[in-house]
């Protein structure tokens, strides 16, 4: 096989930050956690689901560029479109392909999924067409990762189960938290400090429903992420810091770690993939922009 030439791979690279392919791990991630808590089954279903949510992530990063362009073109000329390296009608073009070919790989699983699908696919849709425009814009953001994650329990063998939707909650809370901080950095005045504790959810949650033999596990998992979390604040809130970026590329990254304790850690299979999933994401981060 040859290699790539160089017009070719720049044209990948541009896909890959259209995409926002670093982000991808986390993606598989939220479909693990949920997949586990609703019952598993069989790898198969598995590998569709993760196919599924990659082209609707991976239509839904596209298409936010495709809304954006008229702000990028004045604000941030470095992004893909505004810079030329790729032209406004094929990013729309690929983006609703990756959107329509997700929801068609997705439906397979039944009616439930296909509805949850449904629900997710809007939540895309409407965060990237307005989110510029509103305040409450994480929120919608925190519905997607919350409908992604109830779709893929409800691809699983027991369905949706109580504790996949209070996790599910938890996720999105984070998830609304770590968008306030990144909006922050194009806020004007001082930071707020509120979104914060929306990062601590999940550990909330996890103190409540883990007991018994869980509860060591439970706590040495959610002393990691709260480390976790603390570390990647300090670029943002520690005095003399302010670098909002490489904040909210670690929270996402922190994402993982949310899922993984959402399964109490689960058994040492699970535990070393959700490890290797991790360091994919921060892997992947140093050659592809996370926002």
């Amino acid at each position: 096989m040859e290699p790539l030439d160089p017009s070719s791979r720049s044209y990948l690279r541009t896909l890959l930050v259209l995409g926002r392919a670093s982000n991808l791990p986390t993606v598989w991630s939220n479909c693990l956690a949920g997949w586990y808590l609703g019952g598993g089954g069989y790898m198969s279903g598995f590998i569709l689901l993760c196919l599924g949510a990659t082209c609707l992530y991976t239509g839904g990063m596209f298409l936010n560029d495709a809304f954006d362009v008229e702000f990028d073109r004045q604000h941030r000329s470095e992004r893909p479109i505004p810079s030329g390296a790729i032209s406004l009608g094929e990013v729309w073009g690929f983006g609703v392909g990756w959107l329509v070919l997700g929801a068609v790989l997705l439906a397979f699983f039944g009616w439930p999924t296909a509805i949850l699908t449904g629900l997710l696919v809007v939540s895309i849709l409407v965060y990237d067409a307005v989110h510029k425009a509103i305040a409450f814009s994480p929120f919608l953001m925190a519905l997607c990762r919350f409908f992604l994650f109830l779709t893929a329990a409800s691809a699983s063998d027991e369905g949706v189960t109580g504790l996949a939707v209070w996790s599910s909650l938890a996720l999105a809370l984070y998830i609304v938290g770590l968008s306030y901080v990144a909006k922050s950095e194009s806020a004007r005045g001082p930071l707020r400090y509120w979104p914060c504790l929306l990062l601590a959810a999940p550990l909330l949650l996890a103190y409540l429903v883990n007991q018994g033999e869980y509860k060591p596990r439970s706590l040495m998992l959610s002393a990691l992420l709260l480390f976790w979390i603390l570390r990647n604040l300090r670029f943002t809130y520690w005095p003399g810091k302010r670098n909002i970026p490489r904040t909210v590329s670690g929270l996402l990254a922190g994402i993982v770690l949310v899922d993984l304790l959402a399964l109490a850690g689960g058994d040492i299979f699970m535990l070393l993939i959700f490890t290797v999933l991790f360091a994919a994401t921060l892997v992947f981060q140093r050659f592809v922009p996370a926002t």
